[in-house]
C-alpha cells in the first residue's frame, strides 16, 4: 500500500532538487528520492556554515589541519571534497602525498608533512596523513619495526606540539566493513572512470584485513589522546558519512560569524 505522503514531503518533492532525483531512476522511487533530497538540502546547508567557518580561519589568521584515515575504498577522497566543494579554493589545500623521494626517506620522518603544514588563514586536508607509519606500512612491509617504533614513541608529542603551536588538529577515521569494502573495490574495477583509483596496496586490502585491524588498534589505544583524538565514524553509507563528517568539523571548530 502506497503511504500519504504530507505536505511538508511534497512540496520536498516537488523541489527542483527532489524533482532531479524522482526522474533519475528509470522506476519513480518516492521515499528513495525523498531521502536524497533531505540528505543534499541539508549538504547545503552544512556547507553554506563551511564558508563562514572559513571566512573567520581568514579573518583571524587561524590554521587547521583534518586528516582523513581510513581502509582503502572507505570514501576519504569523496568526503574531502563535500569539505571543499563550496569554500575558497585559494585558502586550502588537498595533501595526498606520493611515496617518498630519496631525500625524504633520508629526513625525520615528519619533515614532508611538517613542509604540508597551513600557513595562518589556511585549511589543510590530508588525504591519509603521517598515520601511513602507524597502519599501512608496516601491514605492507614498507618500514621496518624499529621505524614503526619510533614513529609510535614520537607521534603524540609532534600533535601536542602541533596543537600547541594555535593548530586546530582534527583526526578523522571512515570506517567501513570488509563486505563492503570487496563491494566497492567491484565496483570501481567495473568502471572506467574510477578503475585509476586501484593499486596494488588495495590489490592486497581483503588478504591482508586482519593484520590492518590489529595495527588499526593499536593505533587507536596509542594515539586517541585528549589533546589529539580520533573521530571514527561509521562510512558504509557514504551520504550520511559525508554529513557527518562535516558536522564535526563544525562542532569542533569554534567559529564565530562575522557582524554584517
Amino acid at each position: 500500500m502506497t503511504r500519504k505522503f504530507t505536505d511538508e514531503e511534497l512540496e520536498i518533492l516537488n523541489s527542483k532538487i527532489g524533482l532531479r532525483f524522482l526522474v533519475a531512476d528509470k522506476k519513480i522511487q518516492p521515499e528513495k528520492a525523498l531521502r536524497l533530497t533531505r540528505e543534499e538540502l541539508e549538504l547545503r546547508g552544512l556547507q553554506y556554515q563551511l564558508i563562514k567557518l572559513q571566512e573567520w580561519v581568514i579573518r583571524e589568521n587561524k590554521k587547521i589541519v583534518i586528516l582523513f584515515e581510513g581502509r582503502d575504498a572507505a570514501g576519504k577522497g569523496g568526503a574531502i571534497r563535500r569539505l571543499t566543494s563550496r569554500i575558497n579554493p585559494r585558502h586550502f589545500r588537498i595533501v595526498a602525498l606520493d611515496k617518498p623521494t630519496p631525500d625524504e626517506r633520508g629526513q625525520m620522518y615528519f619533515q614532508r608533512y611538517v613542509n604540508q603544514l597551513p600557513s595562518p588563514g589556511e585549511i589543510v586536508f590530508f588525504d591519509r596523513s603521517w598515520y601511513n607509519r602507524a597502519v599501512v606500512e608496516p601491514v605492507n612491509g614498507f618500514c621496518t619495526q624499529e621505524e614503526y617504533k619510533i614513529f609510535m614513541g614520537q607521534v603524540n608529542d609532534f600533535e601536542r606540539m602541533l596543537v600547541e603551536s594555535n593548530t586546530y588538529l582534527l583526526k578523522i577515521y571512515l570506517s567501513i566493513s570488509k563486505e563492503e569494502q570487496a563491494r566497492r573495490f567491484k565496483e570501481i574495477r567495473k568502471s572506467p572512470l574510477k578503475r585509476w583509483k586501484l593499486t596494488p596496496v588495495d590489490a592486497k586490502a581483503q588478504e591482508l584485513w586482519d593484520a590492518y585491524t590489529e595495527y588499526k588498534d593499536k593505533m587507536f589505544d596509542h594515539t586517541d589522546t585528549d589533546i589529539a583524538p580520533w573521530k571514527v565514524i561509521l562510512a558504509n553509507k557514504k551520504s550520511q558519512a559525508r554529513l557527518e563528517v562535516i558536522r564535526y568539523v563544525l562542532e569542533c571548530i569554534p567559529y564565530k560569524i562575522a557582524e554584517e
